[in-house]
């Protein structure tokens, strides 16, 4: 099985995969409502609507894992991004991206190293994994915006490859 084909489950309690986006790239994103990062939505909706007509889509996985920053059911974090921050990307089931139960597309994820060649765990919420359609995987940590230039230019590459 490759990343793409791991399972999920989206926030309405289907099953998918990244391969179902077919040749598409995927920034995958554990998100919260209640963290000071929380801001990151409006860009991560941006870069979606800039770049999901050219082959992105950004995928969001709420996780309550970081000092219980993501409460809400399924329904209130759907309301909550989308009344707050108009978000229109797919939203999957809560997940954990750390300890004995992570889930497995984030166990995979995980053995990608950041720019500074660190690998392993999810260190906050917000941490972005961008997977190009053969697999390939670049990781940015929480504090690295969504429209920073070297996430921005990782697109780019991802999708006009």
């Amino acid at each position: 099985m490759t990343l793409r084909d791991i399972p999920f489950t989206t926030i309405d309690g289907e099953e998918t995969s990244l391969s179902t986006l077919g040749g598409r790239a995927a920034l995958v994103v554990n998100v919260a409502s209640k963290c000071g990062l929380t801001p990151q939505y409006e860009q991560l909706e941006e870069l979606q609507r800039t770049y999901g007509d050219r082959g992105l889509t950004v995928v969001g996985f709420p996780c309550n894992q970081f000092l219980g920053q993501e409460p809400g059911d399924a329904e209130e974090i759907k309301t909550f991004c989308s009344t707050s921050y108009g978000v229109t990307f797919p939203l999957m089931g809560k997940v954990r991206v750390n300890g004995r139960r992570k889930h497995p597309l984030y166990a995979a994820l995980r053995e990608t190293p950041d720019a500074e060649g660190k690998a392993g765990r999810v260190q906050w919420n917000f941490e972005k994994f961008l997977v190009d359609a053969d697999g390939r995987v670049t990781r940015f940590r929480p504090t690295t915006t969504p429209d920073d230039p070297a996430v921005v230019s990782a697109i780019e590459s991802a999708i006009a490859a």
